[in-house]
């Protein structure tokens, strides 16, 4: 779904410009240092318009999330969201998910989420999925030996698609449902997550660690 620009975007980004980092690579390897008070470092990759966002810092006080989100106007919807609940453990990046290596260290990140992401579906677009094997080769080095990726989307087909690339990658699956809300409504929702529930979608969800 393409996203409306927004005519009034620098100006909104000026006024939530508390979250926003310009220059992340200064935080490499001292994101935890930079930003005291957090034990658990953890990234988004595609935060949209921030519902999960917003959610998840506010019930992880220990945690420090930094949301990389390259489409500006979705991002600002995420961005006010944060200001709105004055979080202190979310930052935003306006950034590609190729450009993880530049911003976290090796081994920096305990955990990385990837919610409702573009499945590419035709083959000679596969190697732009996020859960391609170039992309989670990026992944485990900036993942810690321990990591995680917590991983939702809609579409069955990618899906099975990532369970395969996971495994082939050397992560082990966990939590693995293709129907997560079938009893009731499971964990924080995505802006997406919660229009497609309401629909009657299925969301399939996993969770891929990297040791056992």
């Amino acid at each position: 779904m393409r996203m409306r620009k927004k005519k009034n975007l620098p100006q909104r980004m000026e006024k939530a410009a508390g979250v926003l980092i310009k220059e992340p690579e200064v935080y490499c390897g001292k994101w935890l240092a930079a930003f005291a008070g957090h034990n658990i470092l953890c990234a988004e990759l595609g935060c949209g318009k921030g519902s999960f966002t917003a959610g998840t810092a506010s019930s992880n006080p220990d945690m420090f999330l930094v949301a990389v989100e390259k489409v500006p106007d979705a991002m600002i919807m995420a961005m006010e969201k944060a200001v709105a609940a004055n979080l202190d453990n979310v930052r935003f990046i306006d950034a590609d998910a190729e450009r993880l290596r530049e911003i976290f260290a090796p081994q920096e990140l305990d955990r990385i989420y990837i919610n409702f992401c573009d499945p590419w579906p035709t083959k000679r677009h596969a190697k732009r999925r996020l859960t391609s094997p170039g992309f989670l080769a990026i992944y485990k080095e900036v993942l810690k030996s321990s990591g995680e990726i917590h991983f939702k989307t809609d579409n069955l087909p990618l899906f099975e698609y990532s369970l395969e690339q996971f495994a082939e990658c050397g992560f082990t699956l966990h939590e693995v449902t293709r129907n997560l809300h079938e009893n009731g409504p499971v964990g924080i929702m995505t802006d997406y997550e919660a229009k497609f529930h309401a629909e009657g979608l299925p969301i399939n969800r996993c969770v891929a660690k990297l040791g056992e």
